[in-house]
C-alpha cells in the first residue's frame, strides 16, 4: 500500500480503498445477481473524496450508477474521467441546470411537473434524447411527486420522444430504525409504479433502497439499490474506509489547577502531561467535542481537554507516559488495540457517522491508500 499524496501538516485523513472495494463486493453478495448497485458519492463520497472513491468503484466493475447531490458534483467525476452513468438525486433548480446536466452526460431526477416540462424543453432545444428518473413522495417529506402529479409528469415527457422515464425512485425516511413505517412507504411506493404503469409508463429501473433498506428488507431491492453507508464501512458488518489522523506536535506538564484552552473551561485536577495536536474546527473537528471526546496515542485513550480552537486540540496524555512529540495520534481509527470508529464518534456529540465523515475539511488531506 502506497500513500498518494505528500503533506506536510501531519493531519490527515487515510482513505483505504482496498476496503472500500471489499465493501462493495460484501454488498454485491447480499443482493440479487440481476440486482443493479448505484454507489452513492454525494458529499465528496460523504467526505472521503469523490473523485478517488468513483475511479475505484469503475476500475473495479462493482458499481453499475454513481449517484450525487447536485449537477456541480456530476460534472466533477465527468472531469476526473468517470464514465458510469451518474444520478443526480437532488431536485435540479434552477431549472436551467437540466441543459448543463444533459451537457455532461448526466442523468437528471424529476421530482414536479415543472421539471418536467423544462426537461422537455431542454430535450428540444439539444435536439437529443435525454434520460431521466421519476421520483415519487412516500413519506420522507422533502422533494418528490404524489403519484397523481408522477402521472402527469409521466405523460407530460411521453408527448416528447426524445424524452424517457429510465427509472422511478423514492427514498426511505427511517429504514434503519422503524421497519413499519418502511414498509408502508414501500407499498405507497409500489402503488404508485401501478398507477404509472396504468398511464403507459413502465420504467426499466424500480428503486427504493439505501443500505440499511437494502440489507434489512429484501422486497425493498427491487431493480437497483443504493448504498453509501455500508460501502464506506460506517455500516456494521463492513470494513472502515477512513481513518483519521494527526501528530503531538507539542509536549508540556502541568501542574493541579492549570487552565488548559479558551476560557479556561478545564482545569488540571492533579500533575497533567498536555499533548497538543494539530486538529481543529477549521478541519471540521466539531468545537462538541471540547472536554468530551477521545483520541488514541501511545495505544491509549486519551480525554480531549479544554475548548478545541481553530486549529489544534489537547489532550491529557497522563496514561500515555512514552508519547513523544511526533507521535502518532488517531483520532477515528484503530491503534495498538484500541478503536474509535466514526459512529463511537458521532454518538460523543449525538450526531450521525455522515456527519463526522462529510465535515472534514479541504484542509485535510487525504491520502489514498491503494
Amino acid at each position: 500500500m502506497a500513500i498518494t499524496r505528500r503533506f506536510f501538516r501531519p493531519t490527515w485523513a487515510e482513505v483505504h480503498l482496498g476496503a472500500l472495494r471489499e465493501n462493495l463486493r460484501r454488498f454485491r453478495r447480499r443482493m440479487p445477481r440481476a440486482t443493479k448497485l448505484l454507489f452513492v458519492v454525494k458529499g465528496d463520497a460523504y467526505g472521503h473524496g469523490a473523485p478517488r472513491c468513483a475511479r475505484a468503484a469503475q476500475q473495479s466493475g462493482l458499481a453499475d450508477w454513481l449517484g450525487v447531490s447536485s449537477v456541480e458534483e456530476g460534472v466533477v467525476l465527468r472531469e476526473a474521467g468517470i464514465r458510469l452513468p451518474i444520478l443526480v438525486l437532488g431536485s435540479l433548480y434552477p431549472f436551467e441546470s437540466f441543459l448543463a446536466a444533459v451537457e455532461f452526460g448526466l442523468t437528471p431526477t424529476v421530482a414536479s411537473l415543472d421539471s418536467a416540462r423544462r426537461l422537455v424543453e431542454v430535450a428540444r432545444r439539444r435536439g437529443r434524447r435525454v434520460r431521466c428518473h421519476l421520483k415519487i413522495e412516500t413519506g420522507m417529506g422533502r422533494i418528490g411527486m404524489s403519484p397523481a402529479a408522477a402521472v402527469e409528469a409521466a405523460r407530460t415527457l411521453a408527448e416528447e420522444r426524445l424524452v424517457a422515464v429510465e427509472g422511478v425512485y423514492t427514498h426511505f425516511s427511517c429504514a434503519d430504525s422503524d421497519s413499519k413505517f418502511t414498509a408502508e412507504q414501500l407499498r405507497r411506493y409500489k402503488q404508485a409504479l401501478a398507477d404509472l404503469a396504468r398511464a403507459g409508463c413502465v420504467a426499466p429501473l424500480r428503486h427504493a433502497a439505501n443500505s440499511a433498506a437494502a440489507l434489512r428488507l429484501p422486497a425493498a431491492r427491487l431493480d437497483l439499490v443504493r448504498p453509501g453507508l455500508a460501502v464506506y464501512g460506517l455500516y456494521p458488518g463492513f470494513v472502515p474506509v477512513l481513518s483519521l489522523k494527526s501528530k503531538v506536535v507539542f509536549l508540556k506538564t502541568v501542574p493541579p489547577g492549570a487552565a488548559i484552552g479558551y476560557g479556561a473551561t478545564f482545569r488540571a485536577r492533579r500533575r497533567t502531561r498536555v499533548a497538543t495536536v494539530p486538529l481543529g474546527y477549521a478541519d471540521g473537528f466539531s468545537r462538541r467535542y471540547s472536554n468530551r471526546g477521545e483520541a488514541l496515542l501511545g495505544g491509549r485513550r486519551c480525554p480531549i481537554i479544554g475548548n478545541i480552537s481553530m486549529d489544534m486540540l489537547m489532550l491529557d496524555a497522563t496514561a500515555a507516559p512514552g508519547a513523544r512529540v511526533g507521535d502518532e495520534v488517531v483520532i477515528i481509527g484503530k491503534q495498538g488495540r484500541e478503536a474509535i470508529t466514526a459512529a463511537q464518534a458521532a454518538a460523543v456529540v449525538d450526531t450521525i457517522p455522515y456527519e463526522v465523515t462529510t465535515a472534514l475539511t479541504g484542509r485535510v488531506p487525504r491520502a489514498y491508500l491503494l
